[in-house]
């Protein structure tokens, strides 16, 4: 079964503590849907802990969700996780998602290998693989290409019936353009650019 991620992006208020503001501290801006529609399990570990294959230092994890979140997001993933439909609620600032380097990588995986046979490409085989590759792997796939010694993020080819393809697990192409994350991102720079960094942050929760 697989896990899909669920929960919004929030910022606070910047007349909290002020005598004329009387409403919430954090006010739900939007929902994570539509702008990440993916079930990625290498950002998910990546970025929250979750299904955390790869084996990355996890950004945020098993954090639950914030004291004073907005009513809003807590009316849409409070009684999912009360019932049991969705578990390991957490969040993230923007501060800290601004601050990742996008270089860093899991310790002993390197990227992720996909192939699928050309006359049933809805037919799709996965594969976390390390520097080396296994016997089993190049069996598979035939031999790690030579375009992946120059360090590329992402590369596709032919061997014999099947397309490949790699892709570095690096924080920058894992949340990058070929993801649906820069999306998310956008909205909480510009909502940074006007509130601050840690006044903007991403909840979510798990299924």
């Amino acid at each position: 079964m697989s896990t899909d991620i669920h929960g919004g992006i929030e910022f606070r208020h910047p007349g909290v503590g002020t005598d004329y503001y009387e409403g919430e501290p954090w006010v739900s801006a939007m929902s994570l849907w539509p702008l990440y529609d993916e079930t990625d399990y290498a950002a998910f570990g990546c970025l929250f802990g979750v299904r955390n294959y790869a084996g990355y230092t996890p950004l945020a994890a098993e954090r639950g969700l914030p004291d004073n979140m907005s009513s809003v997001l807590r009316e849409r993933l409070q009684p999912s996780i009360a019932d049991g439909h969705l578990a390991e609620a957490t969040w993230v600032s923007w501060a800290e998602i601004a601050g990742l380097d996008p270089a860093t990588a899991p310790e002993h995986y390197i990227g992720r290998l996909t192939w699928s046979s050309l006359a049933k490409p809805f037919t799709l085989h996965q594969r976390l693989v390390p520097a080396e590759w296994s016997q089993e792997v190049v069996a598979a796939v035939g031999p790690r290409p030579q375009d992946l010694d120059g360090g590329g993020h992402y590369v596709e080819w032919n061997s014999g019936n099947l397309l490949c393809q790699y892709e570095s697990l690096t924080v920058g192409s894992v949340l990058g353009p070929r993801s649906h994350w820069p999306h998310v991102f956008a909205v909480m720079k510009a909502l940074a650019d006007r509130f601050g960094d840690d006044a903007v942050r991403l909840v979510v929760a798990f299924d």
